[in-house]
């Protein structure tokens, strides 16, 4: 019996971790730029379109009505210069975020490499925070809002009326098993999805305008009381700017986007490092659902604005937050109309599949490299787990309310589009493209306006944000102290020089010196040994080998090392490292002999003065601090066995 349950167990477990990857326990294999990209085994770009579009395409659900109660006769108007925006602004934005950043880390990843050092992991966190307020609201609120729809069913409600979060949860968990079943199983849903959506619209928006053209009236009774409204035209665009950012929920779905470009199917001669075809593909993603999303925004601001009476938009109206729905079913007839209810119904609540694909490439690209998660945080199926369980605590707190939640998913939408503004604005700058750089200023700024309107208007959206922020900066550090001793070198490698002291030390007792640098004179070396040997008592016949590493970023986690051998002074050996922390690189590199040579190694240290406490802060924020014992724990943590460990020795 208990060998049946281990098998299960370790099936399990095997299940779970599909596809984790071995970074940081450094057994993995290093790809080469000139390998094959896995990209184009992925999925052909169309395809991946449909699963970003679950969420940019249902925002036809509401946006019409949003525009209208945002603009009333202006929306339309409004409506336009949304779609300007989003045409000369946020698209050609993400196509230079999709050729700067091809493999799905984004904006954030262009941004990161302006800052070092530990400001540069606390601002990634921070938009991390953001990204996952977008797309975590995402999940939440369109289940929200696609029960809604299900709870406000005339055939339903009086079933259904008091049951909305428990619904919200149970969609929200049927999504998080599609996911762990697989994402082919998610693109081919939403591709299904997508096109029954997009075609139900079609339908709608001809039926519509057919029933302007035969009903000529409704356009003249609209343009005379736009012109008695508002005056001029001037004084419409200058309006029509001015609501604008209440209708910025119509541009969500191009950081999923690029978030999700690994998934992109590339050309076969595509590498890592230069996968044009993916790039290029990706491009035609975003620039063919930017024009259906914008034909169809217009199309349908212009018909239900001019067909449906403006008081049926307000709260408690037939047509709120169901504008198109209302003209199915008052011009295609209820069984036209019921069949949209459930198209619509269904692609609300597979809009978290395009969040939740993105979540899942954007946070074990950072978290576990940062050493800010679990090591299982790389794997798929673990990581759907944690976001469907926060997403149910995010329904429970916000009771399923579409609007208590809409605030921050339009901040965390337009955070994302600054940040990707500033980005390709400072990358054209140092390409020194001038008119780029020109362009991308504006945009940059249309956007900071936008967003600043939005967080005035609605400051709970910023509220929320910062939970994230502050949830997702304390849990990374909390990981990052809990794995302060994982031996995190991904890989060691030594020149010719280096490789040489080794392999020729190893003939005798292998000995090491930690040593660090200061003048690199002959004294140094010498006093260094004469110490070694009088706190140790060894005689004057054994040799060393100096190991000196200099600490280069410190917030970094996980690399690789470089080992490079020099001869000092005609006679002292000396390996010279660099690395993110001192006692990591020192237990790599003796690994590495020992597996190298098959003899444990030995490494003489001096005690470090001070207190303890502050050097383990020195080495948790610095890479340095007490080097002896850490090291030594670094080495136990990574080889229990102690007859196969190298040995330390501290004086």
């Amino acid at each position: 019996m208990s060998t049946s349950n281990d098998t299960r167990t370790s099936r399990l477990r095997a299940w779970m971790l599909e596809g984790l990857s071995d970074m940081g326990k450094g057994k993995p294999s290093r790809p080469q730029e000139t390998a094959p990209d896995a990209g184009h085994r992925g999925q052909p770009w169309y395809r991946v379109m449909c699963l970003t579009g679950v969420d940019y395409f249902s925002t036809l659900g509401y946006q019409p009505g949003i525009a209208a109660l945002a603009a009333g006769l202006l929306s339309p108007v409004a409506t336009i210069v949304l779609v300007i925006v989003t045409l000369a602004g946020a698209l050609p934005v993400y196509r230079r975020v999709a050729e700067e950043s091809p493999h799905g880390e984004g904006s954030i990843a262009m941004l990161s490499r302006l800052l070092s050092f530990w400001k540069g992991k606390l601002f990634v966190l921070t938009l991390l925070g953001f990204a996952a307020t977008d797309f975590l609201i995402t999940i939440t609120l369109s289940a929200a809002d696609a029960s809604t729809h299900l709870v406000e069913n005339p055939h339903l409600e009086s079933a259904l009326h008091d049951k909305q979060v428990l619904i919200t949860m149970i969609l929200i968990a049927l999504l998080g098993a599609v996911f762990l079943k697989g994402f082919l199983e998610a693109i081919g849903v939403a591709v299904a999805l997508v096109g029954i959506y997009l075609a139900l619209n079609a339908v709608v928006v001809v039926t519509g305008l057919w029933q302007v053209i035969t009903e000529g009236h409704v356009v003249t009774d609209w343009t005379a009381a736009l012109t008695q409204e508002h005056g001029n035209v001037f004084v419409m665009i200058g309006v029509a700017l001015l609501v604008f950012p209440k209708l910025a929920l119509g541009l969500s779905g191009f950081e999923t986007g690029v978030a999700v470009m690994p998934h992109v199917k590339g050309d076969p001669e595509d590498t890592e490092a230069r996968p044009a075809g993916r790039i290029r593909d990706t491009k035609k993603l975003l620039t063919t659902a930017a024009l259906i999303m914008s034909v169809f925004l217009i199309c349908t601001s212009f018909i239900t604005t001019v067909l449906i009476p403006h008081e049926e938009f307000e709260s408690g109206g037939k047509a709120n937050g169901r504008a198109l729905a209302y003209l199915a079913h008052e011009y295609l007839g209820n069984a036209f109309g019921t069949v949209y209810d459930v198209s619509t119904i269904a692609i609300l609540w597979f809009a978290g599949a395009s969040a939740m694909a993105g979540l899942l490439n954007l946070m074990p690209r950072y978290l576990p490299k940062y050493g800010m998660a679990p090591h299982w945080a790389r794997a798929v199926r673990p990581m759907v787990i944690v976001f469907i369980l926060v997403a149910f605590l995010v329904t429970w707190i916000f009771d399923a309310d579409v609007d208590a939640q809409g605030g921050a998913y339009a901040t965390g939408v337009l955070v994302l589009i600054c940040s990707a503004s500033v980005a390709v604005t400072i990358a054209a700058r140092k390409a020194r493209q001038r008119g780029w750089t020109l362009g991308f200023g504006v945009i940059s700024a249309v956007f900071l306006y936008t967003t600043v309107l939005n967080v005035i208007e609605r400051p709970d959206g910023v509220k929320i944000g910062a939970c994230f922020i502050a949830g997702i900066i304390l849990i990374s550090f909390l990981s990052r102290l809990g794995r302060a001793f994982e031996l995190r070198v991904t890989h060691v490698d030594l020149d010719e020089t280096a490789e040489l002291f080794v392999r020729d030390i190893a003939h005798r007792t292998p000995r090491f010196i930690a040593n660090e640098p200061d003048r690199r004179d002959r004294a140094e070396y010498r006093d260094k040994i004469e110490q070694i040997r009088a706190d140790n008592e060894l005689p004057t016949t054994d040799d060393f080998v100096f190991v000196e590493v200099t600490v280069t970023d410190p917030s970094e986690f996980e690399a690789g090392l470089t080992v490079r051998g020099e001869v000092l002074h005609d006679r002292y050996r000396v390996l010279t490292v660099e690395s993110s922390s001192v006692p990591n690189a020192l237990a790599a590199l003796l690994l590495h002999s020992r597996d190298m040579t098959g003899t444990r190694p030995h490494i003489y240290f001096e005690w470090t003065e001070g207190n303890p406490f502050a050097n383990f802060l020195r080495f948790f924020l610095l890479g340095e601090g007490e080097i002896a014992p850490v090291t030594r724990e670094v080495l136990r943590e990574a080889e229990p066995d102690r007859d196969r460990r190298p040995h330390v020795h501290v004086g």
